[in-house]
Parts: structure tokens; C-alpha cells; sequence
């Protein structure tokens, strides 16, 4: 099973994390320069939880989001 959500589809997403270099030029600095980037994911908050789905039990992964707005029958 894949970590997706099983109602809107949230999954994971790429990203980077900067490393900035340098003084800022509003602090008298030539600016701050990007030395290096790392890839990174950003992980939804998804909790394995038992929802009715077409009248059946099934333990799935549901967003939390998902969870507070109420779009979930628990079973």
C-alpha cells in the first residue's frame, strides 16, 4: 500500500533544503549566496485508521486533514 491518502489522494512531495552563505546586504554583506541544496521529501500526516468504505471495514491511510473535516465514517 502506498502512502497516499486514501480519500484526496496527498502524497508525498519533493523539495530541497538551502544552505545559505554570506551576510545579507540589508546588514551591510554583498548577499547571501545558495552553496548547496539537498533534496529532501515533505511527508504528509497520514494515521492508519478503519473507515467503511462501500459498506466494508478497511484499514486505510486518511490525512489528518481529512480526518478534522469530518469526511470519514469510522467503522
Amino acid at each position: 500500500m502506498r502512502k497516499q491518502c486514501a480519500l484526496c489522494g496527498k502524497e508525498a512531495m519533493s523539495g530541497k533544503v538551502l544552505v545559505r552563505k554570506g551576510l545579507a546586504k540589508k546588514k551591510g554583506g554583498t548577499g547571501s549566496k545558495v552553496s548547496r541544496a539537498n533534496k529532501r521529501k515533505f511527508l504528509p500526516n497520514l494515521q492508519k485508521i478503519r473507515i467503511l468504505i462501500d459498506g466494508l471495514a478497511k484499514k486505510v491511510y486518511v490525512c489528518t486533514r481529512c480526518i478534522k473535516k469530518g469526511k470519514i465514517a469510522k467503522a
